[in-house]
């Protein structure tokens, strides 16, 4: 698999018009507020979204993952649910380890101005790691799944590509930025005088 993962979404129609509504706004939305909830509510709706998904991933039956979703996400068919995943499904990627490790996030479950929980991380494994972003809305007391998106990437640091060979003219190559640098080759400072 490539670090370039693609992407893979089932986001419901009413979740992309509050988006949309969202952005239109003429005042900023509020900012976000940490969810209440704690260690093992978090394992439990991951682990039980992530499981889902594969297991409709392995049967090709996307209707219990489509019947343990909010009544938004259930706008989309079993069947459309199918055409989503397809890839993923293609790939025979076993997700069943998300229910022996742990997951790290990289974003603590919060709650969204549109009243969404949201939260992202991935479960580390070797050769790749699973990343997640997950949506949930409340229905009747409980969190029910409103979107979900997983990729495949790269476990651990990627090793440096090797050293471009010196120009023939004895000139030193150009700097190129570091991997999520916004800064060039241009924003370097000149080299400094060594000290004595």
């Amino acid at each position: 698999m490539t670090r370039k993962a693609s992407w893979l979404r089932a986001l419901v129609a009413a979740g992309a018009l509050l988006a949309a509504a969202a952005c239109r706004a003429e005042t900023p939305p509020p900012a976000a507020k940490p969810a209440q909830i704690d260690r093992n509510g978090v394992l439990m709706l991951v682990r039980s979204a992530l499981l889902a998904l594969d297991h409709a991933n392995k049967t090709g039956n996307y209707t219990v993952l489509r019947d343990i979703g909010a009544p938004g996400f259930q706008v989309n068919s079993a069947a459309r649910l199918g055409e989503i995943f397809a890839k993923l499904r293609n790939d025979n990627l076993d997700l069943s380890g998300v229910a022996v490790i742990d997951p790290q996030l990289n974003l603590l479950p919060q709650i969204e101005a549109n009243g969404l929980m949201h939260m992202a991380g991935f479960f580390p494994s070797v050769p790749n790691q699973v990343n997640f972003d997950l949506a949930f809305v409340p229905v009747n007391g409980q969190w029910r799944l409103f979107g979900i998106s997983v990729s495949i990437g790269q476990s651990g640091p990627a090793a440096p590509e090797p050293p471009a060979a010196a120009p023939a003219n004895g000139a030193k190559p150009a700097a190129k930025p570091l991997p999520g640098s916004k800064h060039g080759p241009a924003d370097k400072p000149a080299d400094a005088p060594a000290p004595k």
